[in-house]
């Protein structure tokens, strides 16, 4: 299965690269939206783990534009962000993630949602 982290925090996509790696994972990653909507259309992996606050295109944005595209929009997509609030996790589903998470981030519960994605994947 294959994962694009998209990610301006250079430490955090070190750190979740390196646990997903290790988890026998295939990643990709990006350092702002722009890049990472083209390696979104261009890779098609099968998950994308999506900081909402980006340089060039906000999370939100990449998010939406994946949904839009015939061929990106059955990828997982998993919002990864500071902002904690109920309404912010109502806002990323409402925009089209399948899963929320917060930083920083729960490793047991970013391992757990990869499972299920992986799972889903399997299936299909």
């Amino acid at each position: 299965m294959k994962i694009l982290i998209i990610e301006d925090n250079r430490q955090q996509v070190l750190m979740l690269r390196s646990i997903l790696e290790h988890e026998g994972y295939e990643t990709a990653s990006a350092c702002n939206g722009e890049e990472g909507l083209n390696k979104a259309k261009e890779e098609i992996p099968d998950m994308v783990i999506l900081d909402l606050g980006l340089p060039k295109l906000s999370g939100e944005q990449v998010c939406k534009e994946i949904r839009k595209d015939e061929k990106t929009k059955s990828v997982a997509v998993v919002m990864l962000s500071g902002k904690t609030s109920d309404a912010d996790r109502i806002i990323g589903r409402v925009i089209g993630a399948d899963y929320y998470l917060t930083k920083p981030c729960d490793i047991n519960e970013l391992l757990r949602v990869t499972h299920t994605v992986q799972t889903r994947h399997d299936y299909q």
